[in-house]
């Protein structure tokens, strides 16, 4: 139990009706989940707005409502707080609430459109590895440094975060890396955090069904630097279009890394293969498992973070040279007749057309390259034509298939990403809406030596198709169907 005014430390209010001198149990913006004595923060959503709740919530027996909008009817006995923004509002209060756990570590945040999962992952991996306690939020899980919790967004809301942050605060975790979105960023879920550091990795076209404008999307991801102190460190990429962008505003102070442009941090690519790739970092060769030049920017990233948090250069080169692949993330296996299969995340047009690049750069165009891919539902229909374009001009063969269509209809959602196919590349694709009938035939399709490559879950391990998840995986379905055509 702690006092409503302490919970209320640093939230900019408009005024107050009641008092601030009462103890609170909890804080929740979820009306169903509301008990006795609890605080509910009414949050405008992009679906529902919770200030059509908050009679039902003080019917559960919450002791304050803290609102942005006019409540001309108080009832008795109800503390009620009005700010500025009720958002911003909940994620001071969950800082509060839980004791300011940012504060007792020291918190990394990666953002970028590409990259966030496997460099925060493998931050994550190498700091482990060196003997330190560390926390990982991130896509695929939320670690509290070796207990493992199942992750729902890539930013979580600003109560879990924070209470993940005291979790790790309680078993003395050191650092945490951080996937930090656009959405959590645009929503404010991050607001209240201390950040040791930030890091960008590139920008490209996706979440314009939340932003609608390219140019919104990137503002939001500067924001994040904008808002770091002037202790912290902001890590961008010189080769992206948008890194110096990113950290123009900010107070903290700034390092660069590249493959292309002179930078603090400079990685060249030496030697690239299916089994891993020789880089050069800052006239330092290291063999790594990861491979393509994407990885070798989530490498750079992971060095440069790696040295400007203290960590001695051998010991980082010795570490990232164990470093394996991210779940989900150009995870390939294979088979006894040399067929590759490889399974990733790729969903945005750059994604993809990088993991394509890579894959063509390291093969010797005597074998096939047979991509499978969708598009998700209720998500940035622009970039489908781009990437049916990219898919198309890229490999031998493309099979259009179903990825999660959630409300959309998944034929539809096919029919827009043909529309990106350029008459001469017709006759290399075909579409399939069921998508364990689209690996099949690449499978049936896959001569020896030949690759396939499925992209767009990754690490899911459902499809979600009219609001029902169903167990699906890529990577299983693939071996079942390669081992029984004894390929």
């Amino acid at each position: 139990m702690k006092l409503l005014k302490d919970i209320l430390y640093k939230v900019p209010i408009k005024s107050v009706f009641g008092s601030t001198d009462i103890y609170i149990s909890d804080i929740s913006y979820d009306s169903r989940k509301v008990t006795k004595d609890n605080v509910f923060v009414a949050i405008k959503g992009v679906k529902s707005d919770g200030h059509q709740f908050i009679d039902q919530a003080i019917e559960k027996g919450v002791s304050v409502i803290v609102h942005e909008d006019s409540i001309p009817l108080k009832k008795d006995g109800i503390t009620y707080v009005r700010v500025q923004n009720s958002a911003k509002a909940l994620a001071f209060m969950a800082a509060n609430n839980y004791g300011q756990p940012s504060q007792n570590l020291k918190l990394i945040g990666v953002t970028g459109t590409n990259g966030k999962t496997t460099v925060a992952s493998l931050l994550y991996e190498l700091f482990r590895s060196a003997g330190f306690k560390v926390g990982l939020l991130s896509t695929v899980k939320i670690v509290v440094n070796d207990q493992v919790f199942p992750a729902t967004h890539t930013t979580p809301d600003s109560i879990v975060i924070n209470n993940y942050l005291k979790k790790m605060n309680d078993v003395g975790v050191e650092f945490c890396f951080m996937e930090v979105s656009s959405h959590g960023i645009a929503q404010q879920r991050i607001e209240g955090l201390v950040f040791e550091g930030g890091v960008f990795t590139n920008l490209s076209h996706d979440h314009l069904d939340y932003h609608h404008t390219f140019s919104a999307y990137r503002d939001v991801k500067q924001m994040f630097f904008d808002q770091l102190p002037k202790s912290s460190f902001a890590l961008t990429n010189l080769d992206d279009k948008n890194g110096l962008f990113m950290v123009q505003n900010t107070r903290a102070k700034v390092h660069s890394y590249a493959l292309k442009s002179y930078a603090d941090f400079r990685v060249q690519i030496l030697e690239n293969q299916f089994k891993g790739q020789l880089l050069k970092i800052n006239d330092l060769e290291i063999w790594v498992k990861l491979i393509g030049s994407f990885n070798a920017y989530n490498l750079a990233a992971i060095f440069a973070c790696a040295k400007i948090l203290g960590l001695a250069t051998d010991e980082i080169l010795r570490l990232m040279s164990n470093l394996e692949s991210v779940k989900g993330r150009f995870e390939f296996f294979i088979t006894d007749s040399n067929i590759t299969v490889i399974i990733d995340y790729a969903h945005t047009p750059d994604a993809l057309k990088n993991i394509l690049q890579t894959i063509n750069e390291i093969r010797s165009k005597n074998e096939s390259l047979i991509t499978i891919f969708g598009c998700g539902g209720d998500r940035d229909k622009i970039k489908r034509p781009k990437m049916g374009h990219i898919a198309s001009v890229l490999s031998t063969k493309v099979i259009l298939t179903s990825d999660n269509p959630r409300s959309e209809d998944p034929e539809t959602i096919i029919s827009e990403i043909e529309e990106g196919v350029e008459a001469q590349n017709l006759r290399k694709t075909i579409s399939i809406t069921n998508r364990k009938q689209a690996i099949k035939t690449a499978c049936q399709l896959a001569r020896p030596s030949d690759i396939i490559l499925v992209t767009g879950k990754g690490h899911e391990t459902y499809q979600e198709i009219q609001g029902e998840k169903k167990y699906f995986n890529d990577f299983e379905i693939a071996q079942e169907y390669l081992k029984q055509l004894q390929k």
